[in-house]
């Protein structure tokens, strides 16, 4: 099921809300109920989609439930550690085995000219998301940074509830530990809470779903000439954080609708001025926990030579490739954005740091030079193949002699223009800006309040018709995927 789709705004989404404001919470008082709802809707959500993997995500509760417990029971044993190597090999088996096993076989029957039978298997959605969450609250328990539940429904609750589960962000436990049992839902929550959703369904239907057209035509059958390569890797740029970032936007404020609080996924990462800062802004919950679970317990930066510092990155970053699928273009990715971050950090570490003291002309040169790169990385990350990849980035520069210019591209720029530059602008900062400049205007003189009064008018109203903008583009057209669905 869908966020951006009819079925869950208008029918699961009400009802779970009409069930827990108007029976769970006033006549079931007691927060264990409230839980139980939100478990069993996370589980009908899953369900709706997915109802046969709802066991694998069952049995990733169940036990990582017990190996929390036991690593409590034996802790600072032996046997503590022991189970949290079990609770590895369980986590990280389940991902090989549903999403890495067929490319696993393929490529040793390609290297090694065997002839093994390769399974059809189907990927579950969003088992790399919950698997993390489950690794990163037992790794927790056993570093002392958290307690092992033994209520299991509280378990099920943080690594299922459907705002979350199919395609992030990646929350860890202790940041909703207390929401689970001690949360307090108010209005004012509720309707930012509201307001974040439908701000996440407008970038993901309003601006990703036009920008995918242009997209998709583009790396499907080969750009027809050199600007209808270089505005498809345009469109797919913005499609793909209009995708993530409004997906995280409605996660968080359905969130907030029941009460929880979770972190900010991304901060307008084509703001950036380096790459480096490029990956502090994007995925920001992906970004920390590599951070936390991988970097730091090999020694991070804090090591002797360059060369172990290396080793270091060269692990997170094959594994960051490796974790959004199972192919070569992925693992190429993962290890071209290692290349920029490791030079940056060798030659321009000062400029990296302190971005906002280098003069003006340089910092805009160093945000051309960081966009170009996110472009190119992205043509990586969207064609089908490694030579896929190539032969578009080689139509980029006029190469399989394809024009400079073509009729597809006269009729996307006309017709997909104004999304594309809402998305572009959107991209940046300006809605907060925008909403900073007027509420500056607010006041205790007469026009002041009268201005205030108006806004607070106009703002639910501007809401329900961007609701209701959503509801038109979303019956009107049938394209609505979401691209993190896939890992």
């Amino acid at each position: 099921m869908l966020f951006s789709s009819t079925v869950f705004i208008y029918a699961f989404l009400p009802a779970v809300l009409l069930l827990y404001y108007a029976v769970f919470k006033p006549v079931l008082k007691n927060m264990i109920y409230r839980n139980v709802l939100l478990f069993g809707a996370s589980i009908f959500f899953y369900a709706w989609g997915e109802p046969r993997f709802v066991f694998v995500m069952l049995l990733s509760v169940a036990a990582n439930w017990l190996f929390a417990l036991l690593i409590n029971k034996y802790e600072g044993t032996k046997r503590a550690r022991l189970m949290l190597i079990l609770s590895l090999v369980f986590n990280l088996g389940i991902i090989f085995i549903f999403k890495y096993l067929m490319f696993f076989m393929e490529n040793v029957n390609a290297l090694f000219g065997a002839q093994l039978l390769i399974p059809v298997i189907d990927l579950p959605i969003g088992i790399s998301f919950f698997t993390f969450q489950s690794i990163s609250y037992v790794a927790d328990v056993y570093r002392k940074k958290g307690e092992a539940q033994k209520n299991i429904l509280n378990v099920g609750l943080y690594i299922a509830f459907f705002p979350q589960l199919i395609a992030g962000p990646i929350v860890r436990y202790q940041t909703i530990a207390e929401q689970i049992n001690g949360r307090k839902e108010t209005l004012a929550g509720f309707s930012y809470g509201f307001c974040r959703f439908v701000t996440g369904l407008a970038k993901k239907v309003l601006i990703a779903n036009q920008a995918a057209v242009i997209a998709d035509a583009a790396f499907s059958g080969g750009p027809s000439s050199v600007m209808t390569a270089w505005l498809g890797a345009a469109a797919y740029t913005i499609q793909i954080y209009f995708d993530f970032s409004g997906y995280s936007d409605m996660a968080i404020g359905l969130g907030q609708m029941f009460g929880f609080k979770f972190l900010e996924n991304f901060n307008y990462p084509y703001i950036a001025k380096s790459v480096t800062e490029f990956w502090r802004r994007w995925h920001i919950s992906l970004g920390t926990w590599f951070r936390d679970y991988v970097y730091i317990p090999m020694g991070g930066s804090r090591v002797s030579g360059r060369a172990r510092l290396f080793i270091n990155l060269f692990v997170v970053w094959l594994l960051t490739g490796i974790w959004h699928g199972a192919s070569w273009n992925f693992i190429v990715w993962g290890l071209y954005y290692l290349v920029f971050l490791v030079l940056e950090k060798m030659l321009y570490p000062d400029a990296v740091k302190n971005q906002s003291a280098a003069p003006t002309k340089t910092r805009a040169l160093w945000h051309v030079y960081t966009l170009l790169v996110v472009l190119f990385g992205w043509v990586l990350f969207r064609a089908a193949t490694l030579s896929d990849a190539l032969m578009y980035m080689g139509a980029m520069f006029g190469g399989a002699g394809v024009p400079f210019v073509s009729d597809d591209f006269l009729m996307f720029v006309s017709e997909k223009r104004w999304y594309l530059i809402l998305g572009a602008a959107f991209s940046c900062p300006l809605a907060p800006f925008i909403s900073k400049k007027l509420y500056a205007f607010r006041g205790e003189n007469k026009p002041r309040r009268a201005l205030s009064l108006a806004m607070d008018i106009a703002y639910p109203a501007a809401y329900a018709l961007l609701l209701l903008l959503c509801t038109a583009f979303l019956l009107k057209n049938t394209y609505n995927p979401f691209i993190y669905f896939n890992f």
